[in-house]
Protein backbone atom coordinates (compact mmCIF):
# COMPACT_ATOMS: atom_id res chain seq x y z
CA UNK A 1 0.00 0.00 0.00
CA UNK A 2 1.59 3.17 -0.63
CA UNK A 3 1.41 6.06 1.76
CA UNK A 4 1.84 9.99 2.54
CA UNK A 5 4.24 10.44 5.13
CA UNK A 6 5.53 13.81 6.73
CA UNK A 7 8.96 13.74 8.55
CA UNK A 8 9.11 17.21 10.30
CA UNK A 9 11.13 18.66 12.68
CA UNK A 10 12.80 22.48 13.29
CA UNK A 11 15.37 23.72 11.02
CA UNK A 12 18.75 22.10 11.46
CA UNK A 13 17.45 18.63 12.60
CA UNK A 14 18.27 16.63 9.54
CA UNK A 15 15.88 16.81 7.03
CA UNK A 16 17.17 17.19 3.94
CA UNK A 17 19.71 14.61 4.91
CA UNK A 18 17.04 12.40 5.42
CA UNK A 19 15.18 12.99 2.14
CA UNK A 20 18.60 12.89 0.39
CA UNK A 21 18.90 9.17 2.23
CA UNK A 22 15.58 8.51 1.67
CA UNK A 23 15.98 8.89 -2.19
CA UNK A 24 19.29 7.12 -2.00
CA UNK A 25 18.18 3.82 -0.53
CA UNK A 26 14.90 3.35 -3.11
CA UNK A 27 17.07 4.36 -6.02
CA UNK A 28 19.48 1.55 -4.68
CA UNK A 29 16.59 -0.95 -4.60
CA UNK A 30 15.30 0.06 -8.00
CA UNK A 31 12.66 1.78 -7.55
CA UNK A 32 11.87 4.83 -9.12
CA UNK A 33 11.62 8.62 -8.19
CA UNK A 34 11.43 12.15 -8.28
CA UNK A 35 12.85 14.60 -5.75
CA UNK A 36 11.85 18.29 -5.41
CA UNK A 37 12.02 21.27 -3.43
CA UNK A 38 11.58 24.78 -2.81
CA UNK A 39 13.92 27.42 -2.19
CA UNK A 40 17.00 25.29 -1.06
CA UNK A 41 19.80 26.97 0.34
CA UNK A 42 21.91 25.87 -2.86
CA UNK A 43 19.96 27.88 -5.03
CA UNK A 44 17.22 26.85 -7.52
CA UNK A 45 16.67 23.00 -8.81
CA UNK A 46 18.30 21.69 -6.29
CA UNK A 47 18.10 19.50 -2.95
CA UNK A 48 20.64 20.17 -0.35
CA UNK A 49 21.76 19.17 3.22
CA UNK A 50 23.80 21.32 5.39
CA UNK A 51 26.60 18.26 5.08
CA UNK A 52 27.27 18.74 2.11
CA UNK A 53 25.50 16.64 0.04
CA UNK A 54 22.95 17.70 -3.08
CA UNK A 55 21.14 16.10 -5.93
CA UNK A 56 19.39 17.75 -8.88
CA UNK A 57 15.45 18.50 -7.86
CA UNK A 58 12.92 19.88 -9.55
CA UNK A 59 11.76 23.54 -8.44
CA UNK A 60 7.79 24.40 -6.75
CA UNK A 61 6.41 27.47 -7.60
CA UNK A 62 2.10 27.70 -6.49
CA UNK A 63 1.63 27.19 -10.22
CA UNK A 64 3.03 23.53 -10.17
CA UNK A 65 0.84 20.82 -10.49
CA UNK A 66 2.02 17.50 -9.12
CA UNK A 67 -1.10 15.48 -10.77
CA UNK A 68 -0.34 16.93 -14.62
CA UNK A 69 3.71 15.96 -13.54
CA UNK A 70 2.98 12.99 -12.10
CA UNK A 71 0.45 11.64 -15.15
CA UNK A 72 2.55 12.93 -18.04
CA UNK A 73 5.60 11.27 -16.69
CA UNK A 74 3.35 7.74 -16.47
CA UNK A 75 1.51 8.36 -20.18
CA UNK A 76 5.18 8.77 -21.10
CA UNK A 77 5.82 5.46 -20.27
CA UNK A 78 7.83 6.61 -17.03
CA UNK A 79 7.62 4.67 -14.33
CA UNK A 80 7.16 6.37 -10.74
CA UNK A 81 7.22 4.75 -7.44
CA UNK A 82 8.01 7.37 -4.75
CA UNK A 83 8.25 11.17 -5.09
CA UNK A 84 10.52 13.36 -2.24
CA UNK A 85 9.13 16.16 -1.37
CA UNK A 86 11.64 18.52 0.57
CA UNK A 87 10.61 22.00 1.87
CA UNK A 88 6.87 21.02 1.99
CA UNK A 89 5.84 23.57 4.54
CA UNK A 90 5.98 25.92 1.00
CA UNK A 91 3.68 23.75 -1.12
CA UNK A 92 0.12 25.18 -1.11
CA UNK A 93 -3.19 23.32 0.28
CA UNK A 94 -3.87 22.38 -3.37
CA UNK A 95 -0.41 20.82 -3.72
CA UNK A 96 -0.35 18.47 -0.86
CA UNK A 97 -4.12 17.17 -1.90
CA UNK A 98 -2.67 16.70 -4.95
CA UNK A 99 -0.09 14.48 -3.33
CA UNK A 100 -2.56 12.77 -1.57
CA UNK A 101 -4.63 12.00 -4.51
CA UNK A 102 -1.73 10.37 -6.04
CA UNK A 103 -1.12 7.87 -3.28
CA UNK A 104 -4.42 6.77 -3.29
CA UNK A 105 -5.08 7.09 -6.99
CA UNK A 106 -2.20 6.30 -8.43
CA UNK A 107 -0.08 3.91 -5.63
CA UNK A 108 2.60 7.09 -5.80
CA UNK A 109 4.76 6.80 -2.15
CA UNK A 110 5.09 10.21 -1.39
CA UNK A 111 7.98 11.45 1.19
CA UNK A 112 7.11 14.70 2.29
CA UNK A 113 10.13 16.92 4.57
CA UNK A 114 9.46 20.24 6.15
CA UNK A 115 9.11 22.88 9.08
CA UNK A 116 5.60 22.52 10.69
CA UNK A 117 5.98 26.25 12.06
CA UNK A 118 7.05 29.49 10.95
CA UNK A 119 8.42 32.02 13.31
CA UNK A 120 5.46 33.72 14.60
CA UNK A 121 4.92 29.67 15.86
CA UNK A 122 1.83 29.27 13.54
CA UNK A 123 1.43 26.22 11.15
CA UNK A 124 2.48 26.54 7.73
CA UNK A 125 -0.54 25.65 5.50
CA UNK A 126 1.39 23.06 3.40
CA UNK A 127 2.54 21.67 7.21
CA UNK A 128 -1.24 21.84 8.74
CA UNK A 129 -2.57 20.05 5.21
CA UNK A 130 0.05 17.29 5.57
CA UNK A 131 -0.73 17.02 9.31
CA UNK A 132 -3.85 16.52 8.46
CA UNK A 133 -3.92 14.12 5.33
CA UNK A 134 -0.40 12.19 6.15
CA UNK A 135 -0.54 8.45 7.03
CA UNK A 136 2.06 9.03 9.37
CA UNK A 137 3.79 12.05 10.92
CA UNK A 138 7.23 11.44 12.09
CA UNK A 139 8.98 13.71 14.00
CA UNK A 140 12.52 13.53 13.37
CA UNK A 141 14.85 12.80 16.90
CA UNK A 142 17.75 14.42 15.59
CA UNK A 143 17.62 17.39 18.30
CA UNK A 144 18.27 20.96 17.07
CA UNK A 145 19.99 23.16 20.40
CA UNK A 146 19.16 26.51 21.28
CA UNK A 147 22.18 28.92 22.58
CA UNK A 148 21.04 28.09 26.26
CA UNK A 149 21.87 24.20 25.34
CA UNK A 150 18.05 22.99 25.50
CA UNK A 151 16.49 21.29 22.67
CA UNK A 152 15.62 23.57 20.16
CA UNK A 153 11.95 23.82 19.30
CA UNK A 154 10.85 26.72 17.79
CA UNK A 155 12.31 28.75 15.08
CA UNK A 156 13.01 32.54 15.39
CA UNK A 157 13.90 35.30 12.48
CA UNK A 158 16.49 37.77 12.77
CA UNK A 159 16.53 41.56 11.27
CA UNK A 160 19.67 42.68 11.59
CA UNK A 161 20.42 40.66 14.20
CA UNK A 162 17.17 41.91 16.34
CA UNK A 163 14.04 38.86 16.75
CA UNK A 164 11.44 40.25 15.13
CA UNK A 165 7.52 38.42 15.45
CA UNK A 166 5.82 40.35 12.27
CA UNK A 167 5.96 40.16 8.78
CA UNK A 168 5.47 37.90 5.77
CA UNK A 169 5.20 34.08 7.00
CA UNK A 170 7.89 33.57 3.76
CA UNK A 171 10.67 35.81 3.41
CA UNK A 172 13.49 35.86 0.21
CA UNK A 173 16.16 37.97 0.87
CA UNK A 174 17.25 40.61 2.88
CA UNK A 175 14.98 43.43 3.65
CA UNK A 176 15.72 47.55 4.16
CA UNK A 177 15.68 47.00 7.61
CA UNK A 178 18.75 44.76 7.42
CA UNK A 179 19.91 41.05 7.03
CA UNK A 180 17.32 38.18 7.54
CA UNK A 181 18.49 35.10 9.49
CA UNK A 182 17.35 32.50 11.30
CA UNK A 183 18.01 30.71 14.16
CA UNK A 184 16.59 27.90 16.16
CA UNK A 185 15.41 28.68 19.92
CA UNK A 186 13.77 26.63 23.20
CA UNK A 187 10.39 28.02 23.90
CA UNK A 188 11.25 29.79 26.88
CA UNK A 189 14.03 32.05 25.02
CA UNK A 190 11.50 32.49 21.70
CA UNK A 191 9.12 33.32 23.71
CA UNK A 192 11.11 36.14 25.76
CA UNK A 193 12.73 37.01 22.08
CA UNK A 194 16.15 36.09 23.44
CA UNK A 195 18.87 35.33 20.54
CA UNK A 196 22.21 34.03 20.81
CA UNK A 197 22.85 37.60 19.62
CA UNK A 198 21.12 39.05 22.66
CA UNK A 199 22.49 36.82 25.38
CA UNK A 200 25.97 37.33 24.50
CA UNK A 201 26.54 33.72 23.54
CA UNK A 202 29.42 32.90 21.40
CA UNK A 203 30.04 30.42 18.63
CA UNK A 204 26.25 29.92 17.96
CA UNK A 205 25.58 29.03 14.06
CA UNK A 206 22.96 31.89 12.83
CA UNK A 207 23.08 30.42 9.04
CA UNK A 208 19.92 31.76 7.55
CA UNK A 209 17.16 29.16 6.43
CA UNK A 210 16.88 28.48 2.75
CA UNK A 211 13.91 31.13 2.14
CA UNK A 212 16.21 33.83 3.38
CA UNK A 213 18.42 33.90 0.49
CA UNK A 214 17.86 35.28 -2.72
Amino acid sequence: MAELVFFSGTMDCGKSTLALQTDHNHATRGRRGAVFTQFDRAGTAVLSSRLGLQVEAIEVDESFSFREFVVAALSGGQGLDYLICDEAQFYTVAQVNDLAELVDRLGVDVYAFGIATDFKTRLFPGSARLIELADRVEVLQVASLCWCGQRGTHNARTVGGVMVTEGDQVMVGDTDAGVVAYEVLCRDHHRREITAAKSGAEHVSMDPLPFAQE
